[in-house]
């Protein structure tokens, strides 16, 4: 990961219905744009040093400089596996990149037994925990 002073960063919570939080890279420690960052955050404006990991991403302002990389562009799929079965769903969320090893995750919901029986609902609680993992 590389960024840029101006760039903005991205961080998902890593639990289910967490916050998102976004921010604004400040300073770099290191001048090939390599991590940490020092991040100016949005919803609280503190500055705090971060080391983004798989959780994050980097948003590139234009004419920002980039640390002599060149940009690329990648083009991902993301396949998703739905099976119900006796008021149980889960799902099955594949990324499909260019190199053989795919990521892959599964959600899964339950319905409770007083609820009533809307298949849909399911589906989206399943994909949507699939998805945020």
């Amino acid at each position: 990961m590389r960024a840029s002073v101006g760039d903005r960063i991205v961080t998902a919570s890593g639990v289910v219905g967490g916050a998102v939080r976004d921010g604004v890279v400040v300073e770099l420690r290191h001048e090939d744009g390599s991590p940490p960052y020092l991040v100016e955050w949005a919803d609280t404006g503190e500055r705090t040093l971060v080391y983004p990991g798989s959780d994050s991403y980097v948003e590139h302002v234009p004419g920002a400089e980039n640390g002599g990389g060149t940009d690329t562009t990648k083009v991902w799929r993301v396949q998703v596996s739905v099976v119900e079965s006796e008021g149980r769903t889960t799902a099955e969320a594949v990324l499909v990149a260019e190199t053989p090893e795919h990521l892959r995750t599964v959600g899964r919901a339950r319905r409770d037994p007083h609820d009533l029986d809307v298949p849909l609902i399911g589906d989206e609680i399943a994909v949507g925990r699939a998805l945020r993992r």
